[in-house]
């Protein structure tokens, strides 16, 4: 292996495909490499054989839950905002050719031991009943105002400089009650704790615009859309891109040590005893283990059930968001849902999942509020696993480190990540404005 590349990525999970599918296309010279003999790293997919087998051991999956190839079980759930950051990606590298989305029937949140709609929009706030009949018209003001803003035009700002009020000063002009709030603040800005309340409100108006923006896409019932088959066509659509410009892939690479030079600064990956040169490396956690941190774990349930969410209207597909307040706790619950309607479940089979930003190191007690609201299931796995975030000098060593997926049941903070690695490594910022147009076609039926 004589050759030197610009850019060595390790591991095929999600966020390090869609940086070697980017990385080629801009030209760089990218070898990806996964010990692996599968795509998808920790963010891969299992049939129900490799689901029973990584969890039971030895036990065989019943008859009754059908046949095991016809299971795609993401082990990193999470649904795309349609008109979301990785939608964006999707259609500037013009990868939306090698996949096809479906819209998600239901966005839900949770309040008072209920599970209701979000309402996104000043219409939808009139019908919702999650509020009263007088916060119905307050937040429905809210709502206007979101839909008129516009950063450059001042007259739709109401005299707001939103780079200087809080979303807390914001949402106190328009008397918002606290369960309100939470459900603004969490199910449709998808704002993961309260902390937001006290920065700029710009952002905050932002997240609810493309979550309100989203929704009107595809005239469903929610703001996102979901790939057939699962998530686990992702990584191979950005590899089959990669290929594409001329990037090099090999998996079931054992060891792949990186390798230093005497500055500590990273100069090539060995594998079975043959160095490939590089001038950077990009990878998951798994790869440099004395270069991150630990911090914190994500619990989840994974349920396979013969029904869908009840009180989610039927959804086939669905997420309701658990906001930490209503449950007493530091961070919120989410509840995915997803089932033979995406291709990832035999018919009448439904594969939901419980995730939270773990507290105790008991997923089954810590998990009981999202899964009491499921009804009965099938089977249920329980899990827990670590979060890890980088804590070396990229500038120095040469490593770009991408974080843990967390317990989120969406992709914003993922692809934050990833545009956030893209300029580290590059030296410019990722270009997303794209004619999202040219996705409708594929999210449709």
């Amino acid at each position: 292996m004589d050759e030197e590349y610009d850019v060595i990525v390790l591991g095929t999970g999600l966020k390090e495909c869609i940086l070697s599918g980017l990385l080629s296309v801009d030209g760089l010279k990218v070898l990806h490499m996964d010990r692996n003999d599968y795509y998808g790293g920790g963010s891969t997919s299992l049939n129900l054989t490799q689901l029973f087998k990584r969890y039971r051991g030895d036990d065989k999956p019943p008859e009754s839950l059908g046949s095991s190839r016809e299971y795609n079980v993401d082990m990193i759930p999470k649904f795309m905002m349609a008109n979301g950051a990785l939608v964006r990606v999707l259609i500037h590298t013009d990868v939306t050719k090698y996949l096809n989305f479906k819209a998600v029937d239901g966005s839900f949140v949770y309040n008072k031991g209920k599970i209701y709609k979000v309402p996104a929009t000043d219409v939808e706030a009139l019908k919702s009943p999650l509020m009263g009949l007088f916060e119905k018209r307050r937040a429905r003001k809210f709502f206007i105002y979101v839909q008129d803003y516009e950063s450059n035009d001042p007259k739709s700002h109401e005299g707001l400089d939103l780079n200087q009020v809080t979303a807390r000063q914001l949402i106190s002009k328009y008397g918002l009650e606290d369960d309100t709030i939470d459900f603004i603040g969490h199910a449709l800005a998808l704002h993961l704790d309260d902390n937001y309340l006290d920065k700029p409100a710009k952002d905050f108006v932002d997240r609810v615009k493309v979550y309100a923006e989203s929704l009107a896409r595809f005239q469903g019932g929610s703001p996102y859309i979901y790939p057939l088959y699962g998530l686990g066509e992702l990584p191979q659509a950005f590899a089959r891109l990669s290929a594409v410009y001329g990037g090099t892939y090999m998996l079931n690479k054992p060891e792949c040590k990186v390798e230093f030079d005497d500055a500590g600064k990273a100069i090539g990956v060995t594998s079975e005893g043959e160095t490939a040169k590089c001038k950077k490396v990009v990878c998951d956690p798994s790869y440099l283990s004395d270069k991150v941190q630990n911090v914190g774990k994500v619990a989840r349930a994974i349920c396979i059930m013969s029904h869908p969410i009840p009180d989610t209207n039927d959804s086939h597909s669905a997420q309701v968001i658990l906001p930490q307040k209503q449950l007493g706790r530091k961070s919120d619950m989410y509840l995915f849902c997803c089932s033979y309607a995406h291709n990832v479940a035999p018919k009448g089979k439904y594969i939901a999942f419980v995730t939270t930003e773990a507290e105790t190191d008991q997923p089954q007690v810590e998990l009981k509020p999202g899964i009491d609201l499921l009804g009965p299931v099938d089977e249920i796995f329980y899990d827990i696993y670590d979060r890890y975030e980088p804590t070396n000098d990229h500038a120095t060593d040469g490593c770009f480190i991408s974080t843990s997926y967390d317990a989120t049941t969406h992709f914003e903070t993922t692809v934050k990540d990833v545009v956030e690695m893209y300029s580290k490594i590059t030296g410019k910022v990722l270009d997303l404005s794209v004619d999202l147009s040219h996705a409708s076609a594929t999210a449709e039926e």
